[in-house]
């Protein structure tokens, strides 16, 4: 069955998908659900990690927070970008991960990493994937980033593919998983580019991946909850709507920005976000200006839109001591363990306005912010597609928040299926908070 692949519409964003692997070089984490539904995220993050894999022109940088950057380049290039239409001259080295093993037959991958840029430096994320066939893909780009705009113009490669797997935006996918032909390895490869005449060098704390098989689904059996009923983030309001129609070559304005929106809350109740001088090029007096830097900074240019999943997590770890990355949950009972641990989850999700009761509308799909759960178990949501700040938190339903959250299938307004996110999460933290351990379940 082919799974089609969703994407962040009106006030939106969507996608991917789970078992416990087998050591690799670097972490190495997650379980099963069910028989059916599959998660691993595995990650290179230490010095240990970075001092393996292949290096051209790269060195490992021990430290509390380790990482590499490029210490002899390993060549010089040329890139034309497509969406500036300038041509310029690169300096270039690689670090290329060990082939590492899902654990299971996958049928999407979504990447992360956490990186700092200097001014005139930039960083290409690529994946080549190993099928059960023993078939090998291309290597696909899976991001163009920078944290600013200045020296290239952030872009996905939409539609690279052969003839077995797409990718989508931000997430390599099986293109039908009836054929048997599944991902089981893959290898990570990150270029770093600095200007000729430049000495800085991009710096990269962490490269993931989130790999996962899950079934198509119309309904998910509910989670049994009581982990963190009562509890509720301090997490600061913040309406994606206020900005409507504003800075409109960003999408046409804060109605398509629902998930910059979220990831600045968390960023906020965190203590991080943009300095004056940063912000400097927004109209003065601009309210919750931060929202639209956010929106300019995790912007795809060929996507067209600020709903690429790991632009926005690498955006949250361009602030001092923050760690983010995408990856898939299990159940809201995950999320209670987040929230009981002091850590806001943002989800990606889609429904009609009838599927959700409270919310007054529908979207084929939507980021927001769960703040915490109220005494009974439902889900408190910080909702940026709020006419208004002081309207942004609402209460949903649990059954009806965990359906529409966790299903991968559904029916749209026009009575057609269209796909689902399947419990899609953008996890966001202090780098020296640990993140929670959960008996079962390690798929982050």
């Amino acid at each position: 069955m082919v799974r089609p692949r969703l994407r962040a519409v009106a006030v939106a964003g969507v996608t991917a998908s789970a078992l416990l692997v087998p050591a690799v070089p670097a972490q190495a984490t997650g379980t099963p659900a069910s028989h059916d539904e599959q998660i691993t995220y595995q990650e290179w993050s230490s010095y240990r990690d970075w001092r393996g894999g292949t290096h051209r022109g790269t060195v490992a940088l021990p430290g509390l927070r380790t990482g590499i950057t490029m210490l002899n380049p390993a060549g010089t290039t040329e890139y034309a970008d497509p969406h500036s239409g300038e041509t310029r001259t690169w300096k270039y080295a690689t670090w290329t991960s060990p082939v590492t093993q899902v654990g299971f037959e996958a049928s999407e991958l979504v990447p992360s990493w956490n990186a700092v840029t200097p001014d005139g430096t930039w960083i290409q994320i690529e994946l080549q994937g190993t099928y059960n066939t023993g078939g090998q893909t291309p290597w696909y780009v899976m991001g163009r980033w920078a944290s600013g705009d200045e020296d290239i113009k952030r872009t996905s490669v939409n539609r690279q593919g052969d003839p077995w797997s797409t990718i989508w935006t931000d997430t390599f996918s099986i293109d039908d998983v009836a054929n048997n032909v599944m991902l089981t390895a893959y290898q990570l490869r990150l270029t770093l580019y600095r200007a000729p005449d430049q000495w800085q060098s991009p710096r990269v704390f962490m490269l993931g991946a989130m790999s996962s098989y899950v079934p198509d689904r119309f309904t998910v059996t509910p989670s049994a909850g009581g982990i963190a009923w009562g509890r509720e983030l301090a997490v600061p309001p913040r309406s994606q709507m206020i900005h409507r129609g504003n800075y409109p070559e960003w999408g046409g304005g804060g109605q398509v920005w629902c998930s910059p929106t979220s990831t600045t809350m968390v960023l906020e109740y965190h203590g991080r976000g943009p300095s004056t001088a940063d912000m400097s090029w927004i109209t003065p007096g601009y309210t919750d200006p931060q929202i639209a830097h956010a929106a300019r900074m995790t912007w795809d240019y060929a996507y067209g839109g600020a709903g690429n999943w790991p632009f926005n997590t690498a955006y949250a770890a361009t602030f001092p001591g923050i760690d983010a990355r995408v990856t898939r949950l299990h159940s809201l009972d995950e999320v209670e363990h987040f929230i009981k641990a002091g850590l806001p989850v943002v989800t990606s999700q889609s429904f009609l306005a009838n599927e959700l009761d409270g919310s007054n509308y529908g979207t084929s799909g939507h980021l927001f912010t769960i703040v915490g759960f109220t005494a009974d178990g439902d889900v408190i949501v910080n909702d940026p597609a709020s006419s208004t700040n002081a309207e942004v938190r609402n209460v949903y339903q649990r059954e009806q928040f965990e359906q529409i959250w966790l299903r991968t299938k559904r029916i749209n307004a026009s009575g057609g299926v269209s796909g689902g996110s399947g419990g899609i999460a953008y996890l966001i933290k202090p780098w020296w908070k640990p993140w929670p351990k959960v008996a079962g379940s390690t798929n982050w």
